[in-house]
């Protein structure tokens, strides 16, 4: 295994991006110990939330968010995952698992030792920090989720989701052919980088928000986990993703505590687990549960802002 550090010139004066790096060393089994950055902001002896990203952004994307979380008196602690934004980037695409993902993410929240967390996740920020919660659900106290899923590939999701992806029978899947499509293209195209696709679903953005979306990824040699994240994606049942997957849900059918979502209304990719969710998470039940106007896939670049007030109105409805 080696670790590449992408140069620190790389993150300087990014739009809309002024917060000081965090470090904390995290570990993951069968692996040494690699550095994922974070952003720490507002009081530090305030209500903690955690916002998690996916793929292929970083901490960047929810700079708009940062701000109305911290005028509301929270602290907001933003992780890059590893392979990501200014966390550590290994060179070895096979070296990156769902399991490492959820392992790297719980080595960060007990290093820091976060507690009584508001969680906040969206795309693959919900499997890694939801899967973090069913390990240690004490230091949570409540969850937002937005334009995310859970991989477990059940047969009974059959007719919840715009985009198909469920078991049938004993052997056989059904699909989104467009999910299929950008697996593929992940796998096959030479060069990778996010800005094409935040261009494509949120755009058009600036050319220097484009610019800090590619930062991280100087070529093509840091991007192995940024091309290897679309391929842990599960699409069978016997992925062991779709194992963790399953065991997460089950943690969440006995979760108490609130749990709200806020999914946008142009985001077909996630459309329908908002009400998977509702169902059968018990603390969603008689949550305000809200879809917020005019977003694709990447709220908080397109409605940062409000998804910042949401959450801060949701914390303080609950605390």
């Amino acid at each position: 295994m080696s670790v590449l550090r992408t140069p620190d010139e790389r993150f300087a004066a990014l739009a809309g991006f002024a917060f000081e790096p965090n470090y904390v060393e995290v570990q993951a089994r069968g692996i040494a110990p690699v550095r994922m950055h974070y952003v720490d902001a507002g009081p530090r002896d305030a209500p903690v939330v955690l916002l998690l990203h996916g793929q292929p952004t970083w901490s960047y994307l929810y700079r708009h968010v940062i701000g109305v979380l911290c005028d509301a008196g929270l602290r907001v602690v933003a992780p890059d995952n590893i392979g990501f934004g200014r966390s550590d980037k290994l060179s070895e695409a096979t070296d990156f698992t769902f399991a490492r993902h959820v392992e790297w993410m719980h080595s960060a929240v007990t290093g820091l030792d976060l507690r009584d967390i508001t969680l906040v996740v969206q795309d693959w920020g919900g499997p890694i920090g939801l899967s973090v919660l069913a390990r240690e659900p004490g230091r949570f106290a409540r969850v937002l989720a937005t334009n995310t899923i859970l991989h477990t590939c059940d047969p009974a999701l059959a007719g919840k989701l715009a985009w198909p992806h469920h078991g049938v029978g004993d052997d056989r899947v059904v699909l989104q052919e467009t999910l299929l499509d950008y697996v593929l293209f992940y796998a096959r195209s030479p060069d990778i980088v996010p800005s094409f696709f935040l261009d494509a679903v949120a755009g058009p953005l600036s050319p220097d928000v484009l610019a800090a979306y590619d930062a991280p990824f100087p070529d093509r040699s840091f991007t192995a986990g940024l091309r290897q994240l679309t391929a842990l994606i599960p699409l069978t049942r016997n992925d062991p993703g779709a194992a963790i997957g399953r065991a997460t849900m089950t943690a969440l059918r006995d979760w108490q505590r609130p749990f709200l979502t806020a999914y946008s209304d142009g985001d077909l990719a996630t459309r329908g687990w908002e009400r998977v969710f509702a169902e059968q998470v018990p603390g969603a039940r008689g949550q305000p549960h809200t879809t917020v106007i005019g977003a694709g896939h990447f709220i908080q670049e397109q409605r940062g802002e409000e998804l910042g007030r949401i959450i801060a109105d949701f914390v303080a409805r609950t605390a």
